[in-house]
C-alpha cells in the first residue's frame, strides 16, 4: 500500500493554502482515534461547523443515529486501516441536523515509522447529483409504465423492416391483439387491403426516413376486421451514430372525435340556418309593421274615398279595386308577420281531426281531381294549444304546396299521432307532450339545398307568379309562435313530410259567461266622444283621425307619447285614448301605464301590427290590430265605452 514519506510536510503552508482554498470538498484530517484535527472552508460549508466547534471532537457525529448504532464510523476507519482506503457513499448529518447524501474517502496517514497517526477524509455532498439519478431513474420506470399502462393510445415499436418489436396496453385495446400475436409480425396488418396495393405502409416507412416523422388519417383495420379512424405519427429512432434503428409509431382511435366533428359540423350549420331565419324574421317584422302603417292609411282613405264617390260607377270601380289590391296586401302583410311571430294568434284547444274533417270539401275543391285525401288519425287524439284559423290556414298551404309537387297527380297523406318531444327524431323541442300533424306527398322531393332554403320568406322552386314563397314560412311562424316547430324532411324523388310539431293543450275549467250591465249602449250607439289618438307616422295618425271624424267623434291629435300626455294634463277631459304601440322614447304600452295611473277610468286603445307586447302588459289592455277598417274602430271604441266608469 502507499504510505506518505518522510519528504511530505503536512504543515507546509501551500499545503494548507490549497486545502483551506477548497469550498466543494469537506478535506479534514481526524487523529488516530477519529477525532477531528483540521477542518477546511469547504468542511465549514457542507457541514456547518466552524473550526472551533469541532477540532478535538469525534468524527462519528457526522453520521446518523442508526449508522452509530451499527458501528459504521469504527467499521471505516478499520478498513482504511486495514485496506489502505474507505470509500462510500450515505447519509451524513449537519449540524443543524439535517441529513445529505455524501461520497466519503478516508485514507490512513502514516507516520515515519510506518504506524497510523491519522486520517485523511474528504466528502462531497452528492445530493444533487443523487437525486438527479434518482429522478433520472424513476423518470424510466414512470416512462415504462406510463407506455405499458397507456389504454387510448397504442403506443409500440417497430424494427427498421415495419416488424413490430413492442406492443402496449393501448395497442392491444384498440387493434385486438394480444402482444403474442403480433410481435414479430409486419405493421401492414393494420392496413386495408386497398391501402396494402396503393404501397401505403412503405410510404409510411419511407416518409419517416426522409423526414424524420411521418403523420396521417385514414382507415385503419382491426384484428376482427373492423375499421376505425385512426391518427397515426411515425418518428424514427437513432442511434448515438444517427443510424435509424426502428420507428417509434403512435396510433389513436379516432372514430368518436371524428363523430362528434361531424355533430358539431352540422350543429354549427343549423345553428347558422336558425340565427339566419332568426335574422330574416326581424328584418321580416320590421317591414311588415311599416307596411301595415301604410296600408292602414291607404284602407281608411280608401274606405272615406268610397262614400264620397258611390254615385259614380266609374269611380266606384276603381276605388274598389284599390281596396282589393290592399287587401291582397293585407294577406301578404300577415303571412310575413306569421313567418315573424308577430302576427295575432287566439290559441285554444284543437281537436285535429275535426279541424281536418271540417276543411275536407275546402282542401279537395283547392287540390283538385287529381290529388287523393288520405288521412291517418289514431282512435283517440288529445287537442292542440292552437289558433284554428291559422292552423287551418297552414294545412291548406302545406297541402297546396304537396299538389304542386305532384304534377300528375297522386295522394297526399294527413296524419297525426302524440308524441313527447323526447322521442328519438324529434325536433329539439322542451320536453313535454306534443301533437305532430303531417302532411306527405309523394312528388318530387327537394335536394339538400331546396330543403335548407326551404322555410326562408320569398323563397319558392315555382314558376314566376305561381308563389309568393311564404307558405312554408308562415307556417314555421305560427309554429314557433305556438311553442312548436315545423320540420321538413325530404329526398330527392321520395316526396316531402311537413311535420307540424304543436303542445298538446292542458285542460282547462270553462269560463263563465261574462255579465253585462243592463244599461250599457250597444255596439255602433256610441255617442260623440273627445279622442286622443296617438302616432308617430303622420300619414297614420292622419288617416285614423279622419275615420273617427267621420263617425262623429272629436279628435285631438298627438304625435308621441309626451305630446299626448301634454294634451291629458292641460284640463280638458278625454273620453278615448287611441295610441299606436311602436313608437320612439315612450312606446303605447308604456303611455297606457302612465294613463293608467293619472287617469284610471279613461279607457286606452292600443293599435298595433305586432302580436306580442312586454313581458307584464295589462292584459285587460284593449286591442286594434293594423291595418283595420272603420268598423273594426267603431267595433273598439264600443267596447271601450262597455268598459269605462259609470
Amino acid at each position: 500500500m502507499n504510505k506518505a514519506g518522510p519528504g511530505i510536510a503536512f504543515g507546509d503552508d501551500r499545503y494548507r493554502l490549497l486545502v483551506e482554498a477548497v469550498t466543494d470538498y469537506a478535506i479534514y484530517m481526524l487523529d488516530a482515534d477519529g477525532a477531528v484535527s483540521s477542518w477546511n472552508n469547504g468542511a465549514r460549508r457542507f457541514k456547518g461547523y466552524e473550526a472551533h466547534e469541532i477540532l478535538g471532537q469525534h468524527f462519528s457525529r457526522f453520521y446518523t443515529e442508526e449508522d452509530r448504532r451499527n458501528g459504521l464510523p469504527a467499521r471505516a476507519l478499520a478498513t482504511a486501516a486495514r485496506e489502505g482506503r474507505f470509500e462510500s457513499e450515505g447519509w451524513r448529518v449537519r449540524k443543524d441536523g439535517t441529513t445529505f447524501w455524501a461520497h466519503v474517502v478516508i485514507d490512513p496517514i502514516y507516520g515515519p515509522g510506518e504506524e497510523i497517526i491519522g486520517y485523511a477524509k474528504i466528502t462531497r455532498d452528492m445530493s444533487e447529483r443523487r437525486a438527479a439519478e434518482q429522478a433520472l431513474r424513476r423518470s424510466e420506470e414512470l416512462f415504462k409504465l406510463l407506455v405499458q399502462g397507456v389504454a387510448d393510445y397504442a403506443i409500440y415499436m417497430l424494427d427498421p423492416d415495419g416488424t413490430v418489436a413492442s406492443w402496449n396496453l393501448g395497442a392491444q385495446r384498440i387493434k385486438g391483439y394480444r402482444p403474442d400475436e403480433i410481435i414479430g409480425c409486419h405493421f401492414s396488418a393494420f392496413y386495408s387491403e386497398e391501402d396494402r396495393a396503393k404501397g401505403e405502409p412503405q410510404r409510411a416507412l419511407e416518409t419517416a426516413r426522409r423526414e424524420g416523422k411521418f403523420e396521417k388519417e385514414g382507415w385503419r383495420i382491426r384484428k376482427d376486421g373492423s375499421r376505425f379512424w385512426a391518427n397515426i405519427v411515425l418518428d424514427v429512432i437513432p442511434d448515438d451514430a444517427g443510424q435509424i434503428i426502428g420507428f417509434a409509431k403512435i396510433t389513436r382511435d379516432m372514430s368518436e372525435r371524428r363523430e362528434a366533428e361531424r355533430a358539431l359540423e352540422a350543429a354549427r350549420e343549423a345553428l347558422f340556418q336558425t340565427q339566419k331565419i332568426e335574422s330574416i324574421g326581424q328584418l321580416t317584422g320590421g317591414v311588415a309593421h311599416d307596411f301595415n302603417n301604410l296600408l292602414t292609411a291607404v284602407l281608411g282613405s280608401l274606405e272615406l274615398l268610397r262614400k264620397h264617390v258611390s254615385d259614380e260607377p266609374k269611380l266606384t270601380g276603381l276605388v274598389d279595386n284599390a281596396v282589393k289590391g290592399a287587401e291582397r296586401g293585407i294577406s301578404l302583410t300577415q303571412r310575413m308577420l306569421a313567418f315573424a311571430r308577430r302576427q295575432e294568434l287566439v290559441p285554444k284547444p284543437v281537436d285535429v281531426p275535426v279541424l281536418v274533417k271540417g276543411m275536407a270539401d275546402l282542401l279537395q275543391r283547392s287540390l283538385g281531381p287529381l290529388v287523393a285525401i288520405e288521412t291517418q288519425f289514431p282512435l283517440a287524439l288529445a287537442a292542440v294549444q292552437a289558433d284554428p284559423n291559422q292552423l287551418e290556414l297552414a294545412l291548406l298551404n302545406l297541402a297546396t304546396n304537396a299538389r304542386d309537387a305532384m304534377p300528375g297527380g297522386g295522394t297526399i297523406t294527413i296524419a297525426a299521432r302524440e308524441q313527447p318531444a323526447i322521442a328519438v327524431g324529434s325536433p329539439g323541442l322542451p320536453p313535454g307532450r306534443y301533437l305532430c300533424l303531417s302532411v306527405t306527398d309523394a312528388g318530387e322531393g327537394m335536394d339538400e339545398d331546396t330543403l335548407t332554403r326551404a322555410r326562408e320568406p320569398f323563397f319558392t322552386t315555382k314558376g314566376v307568379g305561381k308563389g309568393t314563397g311564404l307558405g312554408l314560412s308562415m307556417v314555421h311562424g305560427m309554429a314557433e309562435q305556438l311553442g312548436g316547430r315545423l320540420v321538413l324532411r325530404s329526398e330527392k324523388g321520395r316526396g316531402t313530410t311537413a311535420a307540424i310539431w304543436l303542445p298538446v293543450a292542458e285542460p282547462v275549467a270553462e269560463a263563465l259567461p261574462e255579465r253585462v250591465p243592463a244599461m250599457e249602449q250597444a255596439e255602433g250607439q256610441a255617442s260623440c266622444l273627445r279622442v286622443l289618438a296617438v302616432d308617430d307616422d303622420a300619414l297614420v295618425l292622419m288617416n285614423t283621425a279622419a275615420l273617427l271624424e267621420d263617425l262623429g267623434h272629436e279628435v285631438v291629435e298627438a304625435a308621441s307619447g309626451k305630446q299626448a300626455l301634454e294634451a291629458l294634463r292641460q284640463g280638458r277631459p278625454f273620453d278615448l285614448v287611441i295610441t299606436d304601440h311602436a313608437m320612439p322614447q315612450m312606446t303605447g304600452a308604456q303611455l297606457f301605464e302612465v294613463i293608467k295611473q293619472e287617469w284610471p277610468s279613461l279607457p286606452v286603445v292600443l293599435a298595433t301590427g305586432y302580436a306580442e307586447l312586454p313581458g307584464g302588459a295589462d292584459p285587460g289592455m284593449l286591442r286594434l290590430p293594423k291595418p283595420f277598417w272603420q268598423s273594426d274602430l267603431s267595433r273598439i271604441i264600443a267596447e271601450a265605452t262597455k268598459r269605462a266608469r259609470p
